[in-house]
């Protein structure tokens, strides 16, 4: 059942999703060879603790920290580690939420780590660019597979592949409602958006196949040719004047 929001509720949910853009932001600029995934989950931690908000995370699932960090080949849910430090030329995305006075915020973003490579930096402007796609077709009237054909039709005009097995999703007072929103598909099917709807928009992209598998750890997907993959995600509310993107600045 897709939820729909008040305005009053959309004002809480902006807020949540000002304190995970705020916190992505510093995470951002603590990025440099020789930090450890764990340090950017202590990080992360310490941002949402000062905003008052709680972690969306850690404990669902069991999923044990507050923050994830996916490296290289990894697609999502990469678990922070103490013995894991970034090194140049290595994509790290970074996936955070947070709870603010009952409703979730959720976005993801990816960066570069020293020198990458000039095709790892293409994956990630435009796995950004897909997300930009996307979002564009969020208007009321529409349907929720107009922003999955957006966003396959940019990533595969670049010669990059879709990740399938992972899809976004709507959010509010939880943090997974419907609907489902995936990144591939023809235009014009699923639900019809209205206002008061919000999404979170996630395309995940990876520069050769889109195959995966998750490792040991039961929790981290990785490609299963090796491959780097790139994540950016952004929660968008459906207004009458078309996306409004939540917690962004200005």
């Amino acid at each position: 059942m897709i939820v729909y929001k008040t305005r009053e509720e959309l004002a809480i949910m902006n807020e949540a999703n000002r304190i995970v853009r705020k916190t992505l932001k510093r995470l951002t600029e603590v990025i440099e060879p020789g930090v450890t995934t764990y340090d950017l989950e202590q990080t992360a931690e310490a941002c949402l603790r000062e905003a008052g908000a709680e972690p969306a995370f850690k404990g669902y699932r069991g999923f044990p920290c507050c923050l994830c960090v996916s490296l290289n080949d990894e697609v999502v849910h990469g678990i922070p580690s103490k013995k894991r430090a970034l090194r140049s030329g290595d994509v790290v995305s970074m996936d955070f939420g947070v709870v603010w006075k009952g409703y979730y915020g959720d976005s993801a973003v990816t960066v570069p780590v020293g020198e990458v490579s000039e095709e790892r930096r293409r994956l990630i402007d435009v796995t950004s660019g897909s997300l930009q796609r996307g979002i564009e077709k969020v208007r009321a009237g529409g349907h929720v597979s107009d922003i999955s054909h957006a966003v396959q039709t940019f990533v595969e005009s670049h010669q990059f592949s879709v990740v399938r097995d992972f899809v976004g999703h709507g959010i509010g007072t939880a943090l997974h409602e419907d609907p489902q929103v995936p990144n591939y598909g023809p235009p014009g099917r699923g639900p019809r958006l209205e206002p008061g709807v919000v999404l979170a928009i996630e395309p995940m992209v990876a520069e050769k196949d889109s195959e995966v598998f998750v490792d040991g750890n039961g929790w981290t997907a990785r490609t299963r040719d090796g491959g780097y993959a790139a994540h950016f995600e952004r929660s968008v509310a459906v207004t009458e004047n078309g996306p409004w993107i939540l917690g962004q600045e200005g």
